[in-house]
């Protein structure tokens, strides 16, 4: 069964709505700049208080980061929110992958490789993550661009790997198609579940859930 995350979460409300729809992981972006960045003690409380509401096992809490200071600075995040995973966003290396995975100490790793024109399938065996996620490429957003990737690219990566997350423009609407095309690990989204950048719609996220298992 695909996994589904559902990214840049900000508040308590949209984390219990998350859940509560089915969704697997949540994201909790922690790169500044992003419209839906939210402070580690912020995230913190969310994923306190929605450990104490669901009974286990509730949704993966993910770290969402792009270019962190260190492998070092990621894993104080990690305790300090109580996070299951982490998710690379940015330019990380291939030592920067393997430092942080190692302090991990068995938690889920995944790294995001952009798609542009000239992106290589076989740049997702270069890391060593846990998995790798494909996301649209920008050149001034980490993420929520709305924008689709290519599937035939995406599904040439996914023959390569052994857990591939598919992110990039996903709806309710195409969710569906996007995982017949190809037969991800898991399928991301944020952008298009919102009503306002930060802000879900509980409905839209209930919907893309169900694509997704129909899928």
């Amino acid at each position: 069964m695909v996994r589904v995350k559902v990214c840049g979460i900000t508040n308590l409300k949209d984390a219990r709505a998350a859940v509560a729809a089915g969704a697997d992981m949540l994201g909790f972006n922690f790169h500044r700049p992003s419209p839906r960045f939210v402070e580690p003690v912020e995230a913190g409380k969310i994923v306190g208080s929605l450990h104490g509401e669901f009974p286990p096992p509730a949704a993966a809490m993910v770290g969402v980061f792009v270019n962190e200071a260190s492998p070092e600075a990621i894993d104080s995040i990690v305790h300090e929110v109580g996070l299951d995973a982490v998710q690379l966003h940015g330019d990380e290396s291939i030592e920067f992958c393997r430092v942080t995975k190692q302090l991990l100490q068995g938690k889920l790793l995944i790294k995001v490789l952009r798609v542009t024109e000239a992106f290589e399938p076989t740049a997702a065996l270069l890391y060593d993550a846990g998995a790798i996620m494909l996301d649209a490429f920008h050149s001034k957003m980490r993420g929520g661009t709305g924008q689709m990737v290519d599937w035939t690219m995406a599904r040439m990566a996914r023959d390569l790997v052994p857990r591939l997350f598919l992110a990039g423009g996903l709806s309710p609407e195409n969710v569906a198609a996007a995982i017949a095309a190809v037969r991800p690990f898991g399928v991301d989204a944020c952008t298009l579940l919102e009503t306002t950048a930060g802000q879900k719609d509980a409905e839209r996220m209930r919907a893309f859930v169900r694509a997704a298992r129909n899928g």
